[in-house]
């Protein structure tokens, strides 16, 4: 891909597209608010438009969102890295305690934790316009709703086979009572999408620079980062659609940034915690790769995200310093720090990768990696 091409397919630089509630819905409880997606009567927020990430389903304590399997999700190897799946998980966590709670009531995602069980590969990308057909599901149970906190679970299916995917639990801080509370909006008008002069991003063809298995076999996940970091091989589609990329690699460890673009902002009008999820576990995949020895697969295992304050959609740069605290011959631990550009934390992450020599670096996504 040449220089002209490659910007051209950088979809993070390109005008935002959604939009978001009216704040007079914060006078709705907060099924009512829910059920206004169904309508709808809501736009949907700039990341639905980014990756076609959306709630579909409510009840008294449950919701359920799907996400398109799309070429974009695709990282370096191939395959949607499990940080990517909080994307998808960050939306029912967060909605199926928001159908448990009343009126002027705000919520945030305080901590997230999930385990991946088996690899996600994209499928055959469709024709400009349209989705593969393939769609991951969530569907989220609150455990408990109380005054200050909220604890949800989720499970990650793939939608052809509902095969779980991943497993997760987050807890959510429910925040003081707005008052006086807004006034509830009467009926509110169908909401009317924009013209757009070309697809969403996540219905558009990805670009092809998923690495040959063969550049796996021959060099080293250091060496693979390194020329990436060159520009001697191209970055991965993920990194078309984010932004996200590293900057300085060392043994074991990596500095990455993301910039905060309005793309990945929830209806809340802030990055969504999944975003920031996807970065942290991104950074800390780089970090073990750095460690691994060519012909090596790495697989992530689990992650766990504390969120610390707010990411506002201010075009900065989020930075990502990760490193590898333990590697052993199966599996490594590392942590990153997630930051803003004024340096302050905005979250701490760690988790757990495996070692997998001879298999090829897409994985196999019929296999379970627990039992690999």
């Amino acid at each position: 891909m040449d220089a002209e091409a490659a910007t051209e397919t950088e979809i993070w630089r390109e005008p935002v597209r959604g939009g978001y509630p009216d704040l007079a819905v914060l006078g709705l409880s907060g099924m009512e608010r829910l059920r206004l997606w169904r309508v709808p009567g809501l736009p949907p927020p700039p990341l639905s438009h980014l990756t076609g990430a959306m709630p579909t389903a409510f009840g008294e304590g449950t919701a359920e969102a799907e996400m398109p399997a799309s070429g974009w999700l695709s990282n370096p190897a191939g395959v949607i890295g499990g940080g990517t799946l909080a994307i998808l998980a960050d939306i029912a966590f967060g909605c199926s305690v928001e159908t448990r709670l009343p009126a002027a009531t705000p919520y945030t995602t305080a901590e997230l934790s999930l385990t991946f069980l088996r690899p996600v590969r994209p499928r055959v990308q469709a024709p400009p316009g349209q989705d593969s057909g393939v769609t991951l599901t969530a569907g989220g149970q609150a455990i408990h709703v109380g005054r200050s906190v909220g604890l949800s679970e989720v499970f990650v299916l793939e939608g052809e086979s509902d095969r779980l995917i991943a497993h997760g639990t987050s807890r959510l801080s429910i925040l003081p009572r707005i008052d006086p509370a807004p006034a509830a909006p009467g009926d509110l008008p169908p909401y009317e999408p924009p013209d757009q002069p070309s697809p969403d991003p996540y219905l558009r063809p990805a670009p092809d620079t998923v690495l040959d298995g063969t550049i796996w076999e021959e060099l080293s996940g250091a060496e693979i980062l390194g020329r990436q970091l060159k520009g001697e091989l191209p970055p991965p589609p993920i990194n078309y659609l984010t932004g996200m990329r590293p900057v300085e690699l060392g043994e074991g460890s990596v500095t990455a940034v993301m910039p905060a673009t309005e793309w990945l902002a929830s209806p809340t009008r802030l990055l969504q915690g999944g975003t920031i999820a996807m970065f942290a576990d991104t950074a800390m995949l780089m970090a073990v790769l750095t460690t691994a020895a060519a012909g090596t697969a790495v697989a992530g295992l689990d992650l766990k995200v504390n969120f610390l304050r707010p990411a506002p959609p201010d075009g900065r740069d989020l930075t990502a310093q990760a490193a590898v605290e333990h590697s052993g011959r199966t599996l490594a631990i590392s942590r990153a720090r997630i930051a803003n550009a004024d340096d302050m934390p905005i979250a701490l992450a760690t988790g757990t990768a495996m070692y997998l020599p001879g298999r090829a670096a897409s994985l196999d996504p019929e296999a379970e990696l627990s039992g690999a």
